[in-house]
């Protein structure tokens, strides 16, 4: 099932695109009947939670009867699949009068656009974790046998039957770049990190790994799981995202402008934009239940509003590198968030701190662990955060105000299907989309 094939020798296409849930949505066409460029849903799909529960959610049209949108594509930029005699379409959601509120790999692209008015071509780079699970004895998933693991660890020992070399191996094959690949601090967990793009690839490149690792392991027995806190009395996984820009000479606008004392009025205004908008990022960039069993304080998660130079315990890090390297990193997120809506939701707040000169309070000095230099921090719950970002009118407004209120809507639904479950409820909820 699983073999790369030329582009132009695929007999069929797989349309996909990410919704408010970060599904990968689409369906496989015939390349014939592909040519056109248009695949025809139903747009219930943003009405649904992962259970199914069908909603009136805001903009998903249940009071008109669920209408069809489109998946929009272009013919001449597939891409190569993992999977036989395929091709890969990404696509944007249109309604048929135009592109979708609800898109959101439109809305990347408004915010790029927004960015772009303003001289800069935003670059990101995602930074993934994920636990590995595999089958146990009565049939429920188990942590991956990887007794000799540890962070920062490479080879057998930490990966003995394999696994993340496949995945490695089938990257390269379809040309999803990777920067690097690590254990993290606990086992099974692995850092997945994909080369730095411009925004727009970047996103898609990410979400077309994340896919391919995930259905390349489950196909031999493991769950890739994405899941922020699938174990408990483990660490959590994380969503980095690393931020930086290209004038128009293309050259990085925060060379020379990352270390104390010389940080540009550009820079700073991002940084302070993502702090003030901190509880209500929150909601879209941790957007389970789950995910707030991970930020918690000393957690090196980003559940304080505060920001350093080259120190993990803040939000967003200024890194350590320099040159054409220099980059915030945001660090609250985790990969149950679509890529598109994160890359939007850090992309929108960093310009509004920048376009209305947020005032920068002074960077954390402290370890941020024991000790901080703000009260300021995540809500403890999902719900609370949603009430956050249901309030930041301007944030919201920025983003696409349907877009959140759809997202809001679905979110506040899947809460009270989770309502008063245990964890392993949780993780069974969540662990086979996530």
């Amino acid at each position: 099932m699983f073999r790369p094939t030329d582009v132009n020798q695929a007999e069929r296409v797989r349309v996909l695109f990410a919704d408010q849930l970060n599904l990968a949505r689409g369906k496989y066409l015939p390349r014939a009947f592909a040519s056109h460029g248009i695949a025809r849903l139903c747009r219930g799909v943003y009405a649904v939670t992962y259970q199914r529960e069908l909603l009136p959610a805001p903009g998903a049209g249940l009071e008109r009867g669920l209408p069809d949108i489109q998946a929009r594509f272009d013919m001449n930029s597939l891409r190569p699949s993992w999977q036989a005699n395929t091709a890969i379409a990404l696509a944007d959601v249109h309604d048929d009068d135009g592109p979708s509120a609800l898109c959101g790999r439109g809305a990347l692209k408004r915010a790029i656009q927004d960015w772009q008015k303003l001289g800069f071509d935003p670059m990101i780079g995602f930074e993934g974790e994920a636990y590995i699970f595999q089958r146990g004895d009565n049939g429920t998933w188990v942590p991956y046998n990887t007794p000799g693991a540890y962070v920062y660890g490479t080879g057998p020992f930490i990966d003995p039957e394999g696994l993340i070399e496949q995945v490695w191996e089938m990257a390269a094959a379809i040309g999803l770049p990777i920067e690097s690949i690590n254990s993290e601090f606990d086992s099974p967990q692995f850092e997945l990190t994909l080369q730095y793009r411009d925004a727009l690839t970047a996103c898609d490149d990410f979400f077309l790994f994340r896919l391919m690792a995930r259905e390349l392991l489950y196909q031999q027995g493991y769950l890739l799981c994405f899941m922020p806190k699938p174990l408990q009395g483990v660490s959590g996984s994380g969503l980095h995202v690393n931020l930086s820009f290209r004038g128009a000479d293309g050259k990085n606008t925060f060379e020379g402008k990352t270390r104390p004392g010389q940080l540009s009025d550009h820079i700073k205004g991002c940084i302070a934009g993502l702090l003030k908008h901190h509880q209500s990022l929150a909601a879209l960039l941790a957007p389970t239940v789950n995910s707030y069993h991970r930020l918690k304080p000393a957690s090196l998660s980003g559940y304080w509003a505060n920001w350093g130079f080259d120190h993990r315990s803040v939000v967003v890090r200024v890194s350590g590198e320099g040159g054409a390297a220099s980059r915030i990193e945001h660090r609250q997120g985790d990969c149950s968030a679509s890529p598109y809506v994160a890359a939007v939701a850090v992309l929108q707040a960093a310009r509004l701190g920048f376009i209305h000169g947020y005032e920068l309070p002074d960077a954390e000095t402290n370890d941020g662990l024991e000790v901080v230099s703000t009260d300021q921090h995540v809500a403890e719950s999902l719900g609370a955060s949603l009430n956050h970002l249901e309030s930041d009118t301007s944030l919201m407004s920025a983003i696409g105000s349907l877009l959140v209120e759809n997202f809001i809507f679905v979110k506040r639904a899947e809460i009270e299907e989770l309502k008063d479950k245990s964890f392993d409820d949780v993780f069974n909820y969540y662990s086979p989309f996530i």
